[in-house]
């Protein structure tokens, strides 16, 4: 829609272009321009005003550096959906190029599935206890900054690390300030701007959007139901040359799959021929514990292997570790120390702490129990959909009917209460790809019955289908 919008200049100072800008900032935040109006084209508003085009031009050119609106030429220039004051959006261009489809401040009073944080089991008693004991023992490093790396911390790590069959050395950890902090730390540590990261088309991608913000580019690799296929990755590899692939060998997120041996060995072996590092996020393949072997088990010499305590324990102790290849702890601990200022002591004794004492495994035991729990009554009641889940992952992989679209179901719920993710969350990169598919998580720390009445709600969106939606704006 087109609207006949006259700025309000009187009330506001500087330049004449920065004025008319902040004007329909002002307007944009509190709905007078609604979105997807269309703002009067520059001759006109020009006119209107008594200035010249191009004063028009630049006051045009500021908002979309500032993320409030789109333009093409030959069709206008319109306001873009989802900024309203209500909606806790930001005009940042940061923010709105690389903090992907989920809002900085989520709404207050929505049911969110768009998280997979650890389900809350009661730890804060726990931790606050060994909180009170830190303070209480080691009040001179609670003051001062971490200098020291301590074996306590690389000894946790490679209790968590550990699995049945693989266990790495003390000295080949680092601990970090939860998982997404290891990952980008690594990144910096094996590459340079401009180089080339590997990722699948969907996957957790604040990663790659990580690597982007810092100069890498991303290159994506074709997957299926099994993850990573090699023969794409051997193309990639040979025509891109890149220097790392992140992956999510067990437990994908979002869509479930776990890579068989005989593909991770494929995948190790071109990896080695073309010199490429592997970066093994491997948060959710601890919960659901199958016995595939590792990329740090089969390529030990190029893996980094990470894991931490978000999923399953806590996240708000951002508590992770990373295995490194020989030689590279040393660099990947000073890349962290570079990009975030350093490991807080707090933090990395308050995790160790959670490890050597059992608690978090305690806290692991229980959470995984909810879990079950939890994702049973998803499958009850999403009963004859098609969906992807795991008894303990705490969300699953919904391909939504016809004719629904994944953002427009998005938005349906989120009328109805519930935060969810669509596809475009998980993109790592721009595609022709349309999965039609949303994740939707349940270990939101709320009830179980209030988790259950909100999948009713979801499930009752899908069979009343889009016919019974009315879009908003």
């Amino acid at each position: 829609m087109v609207t006949k919008w006259v700025p309000d200049l009187e009330s506001r100072k500087g330049p004449l272009y920065v004025r008319i800008a902040d004007s329909a900032e002002a307007d944009i935040k509190t709905g007078k321009l609604a979105a997807e109006t269309k703002l009067p084209p520059q001759r006109d508003l020009a006119y209107d005003l008594g200035v010249t085009i191009g004063t028009i031009t630049r006051a045009y050119a500021l908002l979309r550096e500032r993320g409030l609106v789109s333009g093409e030429v030959g069709r206008g220039t319109y306001v873009q959906p989802g900024l309203a004051a209500n909606e806790n959006r930001t005009s940042d261009p940061i923010t709105l190029n690389f903090g992907g489809t989920r809002a900085m401040s989520p709404p207050p009073g929505k049911l969110r599935f768009d998280t997979t944080a650890a389900v809350d089991v009661g730890q804060s008693a726990a931790i606050g206890k060994l909180m009170m004991e830190i303070a209480t023992s080691q009040p001179g490093e609670i003051a001062s900054y971490t200098r020291v790396l301590s074996p306590d911390w690389q000894e946790a790590g490679r209790r968590w690390l550990s699995t049945a069959n693989w266990s790495p050395e003390p000295r080949s950890i680092v601990p970090h300030l939860g998982v997404h902090a290891a990952i980008t730390a690594i990144i910096a540590a094996v590459s340079s701007p401009g180089d080339r990261i590997v990722s699948e088309h969907l996957t957790y991608a604040q990663v790659t959007r990580s690597a982007v913000l810092t100069g890498r580019q991303v290159v994506l690799v074709d997957s299926d139901a099994d993850g990573i296929i090699p023969e794409d990755f051997e193309r990639v590899c040979a025509r891109e040359h890149p220097k790392a692939v992140f992956t999510i060998p067990s437990g994908q997120n979002p869509t479930l799959a776990t890579i068989p041996e005989s593909r991770r060995r494929e995948i190790a072996d071109i990896a080695r021929k073309h010199n490429v590092w592997l970066i093994e996020d491997y948060i959710y393949g601890s919960m659901i514990q199958d016995d595939v072997p590792l990329f740090a088990e089969i390529a030990p010499d190029r893996t980094f292997h990470v894991n931490g305590l978000s999923k399953s324990v806590a996240a708000g102790v951002r508590g992770a570790w990373v295995s490194c290849p020989a030689h590279f702890s040393q660099r990947v601990r000073v890349t962290q120390k570079l990009i975030t200022g350093g490991l807080p002591f707090v933090l990395a004794e308050l995790a160790a702490r959670l490890v050597l004492s059992g608690t978090a495994d305690q806290i692991r035991t229980k959470s995984l129990r909810e879990i079950e729990a939890r994702e049973a009554a998803a499958r009850r009641i999403f009963a004859g959909c098609d969906f992807r889940s795991h008894p303990h992952m705490p969300f699953l992989w919904l391909k939504l009917p016809e004719p629904w679209l994944s953002g427009t179901f998005k938005q349906a719920a989120f009328n109805e209460g519930v935060l969810i993710d669509d596809e475009d969350e998980f993109k790592a990169g721009r595609g022709e790809r349309i999965y039609h598919r949303v994740r939707i998580g349940f270990s939101e720390g709320v009830s179980r019955a209030a988790i259950e009445d909100g999948m009713a709600t979801l499930r009752r969106l899908l069979d009343d289908g889009p016919s019974a939606y009315v879009g908003v704006g």
